[in-house]
């Protein structure tokens, strides 16, 4: 009989554990070839229900603007400050606190988007998982997502601006290449971006 007890505790424990189980921000995500999967613009239907984040931006009056000028229709990315601004076609700007690579991973130059996805799905990379064993095949979306509620894909799919759902990492040197916003920013500039926009990143 108490055999029987302790193997019901045990897994009962063990479907709890299971059941709880998070994937907090993996520092390894971003690596260029996180996302070489069949189909990975495919859409994919929203969660039923978004935990809110709490907001951490600071005022865009206390920030120090990026010392650049936008060209309409245009992204310019200034790593230095950690700011992107979206210059719309009639010359609307829009500013940005963002995340951006940590020293060695960071890229600049050229480029343009080539895809959006709302609620993406993140799939780690086989090299991931073998140094993560714990990493699932796939994080579908929802609030442990790495990648937020939006992805806009940059450079045939070798760099992305996105969510988060480490949103105190924003204003840092904190992924591994790619561009981190707050949840309602990224949804914000998801929704006037088009693919074929031109994005530069600026030192």
């Amino acid at each position: 009989m108490r055999l029987l007890v302790f193997l019901a505790a045990a897994l009962f424990l063990t479907a709890v554990h299971a059941k709880a189980q998070v994937y907090a921000p993996y520092d390894g995500y971003e690596e260029y070839d996180g996302y070489s999967y069949d189909d990975p613009y495919s859409t994919y239907p929203p969660p039923p229900y978004y935990e809110p984040e709490p907001d951490y931006r600071e005022p865009l009056q206390e920030r120090r603007e990026p010392s650049t000028r936008n060209a309409r229709g245009t992204i310019i990315i200034a790593t230095r400050e950690h700011t992107l601004i979206y210059t719309t076609p009639w010359g609307e700007q829009f500013a940005y606190p963002i995340a951006v690579g940590r020293e060695g991973k960071q890229w600049y130059g050229s480029t343009r988007v080539v895809s959006k996805r709302e609620h993406p799905e993140w799939r780690p990379t086989a090299s991931m998982r073998q140094k993560n064993p714990r990493l699932p095949a796939v994080v579908g979306p929802g609030p442990s997502n790495p990648l937020g509620t939006r992805a806009i894909y940059l450079a045939d799919g070798l760099l992305r601006i996105h969510g988060t759902n480490d949103p105190s990492s924003i204003g840092t040197n904190a992924s591994s290449g790619c561009f981190r916003m707050y949840r309602e920013d990224v949804e914000e500039l998801y929704d006037m971006v088009q693919p074929g926009t031109r994005v530069i990143v600026q030192r």
